[in-house]
């Protein structure tokens, strides 16, 4: 069976080359910590390309809240896609959503095809749909390759057996990867029970925003 990876979601320089040092997969870069993450500036990922060799890949969200998007802000997150693109980052993470909770399906086609040819992951959106089977599929026919979700709750942990439940229904077509919560002290327990193959923490264990270097050693050590 293939090894497991990891992504660490990076606010910082500091934490990509972190997470690059200590045997994280993937990096996922975002400013505001405090919103849940939004599009870092092309400074920021210029710099964090710069020094970084894993796989980057970047969030595309325009402010934290709702994932309902004005004409405005959807507008603005298909030029920072182009722009980012540019910079040979390595995929792209965001989610749009309907005012019902449904998948908003025209939207985020168009996005998959901007970034095109590099993969898509849609984010922690997917927690706030009403029919997770149902959107599962919506997503896939979309061009998604993953799903970071926490399993409907808070915390990976509470959502275990939701996250099993969706890497099932997924078989393969898409990563199923759970995140929000995930820490050294859970990842093994995890990996037990849902077999997913991809694993999404920040590896912060303070109020900061830097990630832990012994924390992603732990994490990765428990693949």
């Amino acid at each position: 069976m293939k090894k497991a990876q990891l992504e660490i979601a990076c606010f910082n320089l500091d934490s990509a080359v972190f997470a690059q040092d200590n045997g994280a997969d993937r990096v996922e870069l975002c400013t505001n910590r405090t919103s849940g993450g939004t599009t870092p500036d092309l400074e920021l990922t210029k710099t964090v390309r710069d020094k970084v060799t894993i796989n980057l890949n970047v969030m595309i969200r325009p402010r934290g809240g709702d994932f309902v998007y004005s004409d405005f802000e959807f507008e603005q997150m298909k030029s920072e896609i182009l722009a980012l693109k540019k910079l040979q980052v390595d995929g792209f993470v965001f989610g749009i959503l309907n005012n019902d909770g449904t998948i908003n399906e025209q939207q985020n086609v168009e996005l998959v095809a901007l970034a095109n040819p590099l993969p898509c992951t849609f984010h922690r959106a997917f927690d706030g749909v009403k029919n997770k089977l149902e959107a599962l599929e919506s997503l896939i026919e979309c061009g998604f390759k993953t799903v970071l979700t926490s399993g409907e709750e808070t915390n990976v942990v509470d959502g275990i057996d939701v996250l099993a439940a969706l890497v099932e229904k997924a078989n393969n077509r898409i990563v199923i990867m759970p995140g929000g919560g995930l820490r050294s002290t859970n990842i093994g327990l995890l990996k037990e029970k849902t077999n997913a193959v991809f694993y999404h923490s920040s590896a912060i264990i303070d109020m900061g925003e830097i990630a832990n270097p012994e924390e992603i050693k732990a994490l990765k050590a428990h693949l």
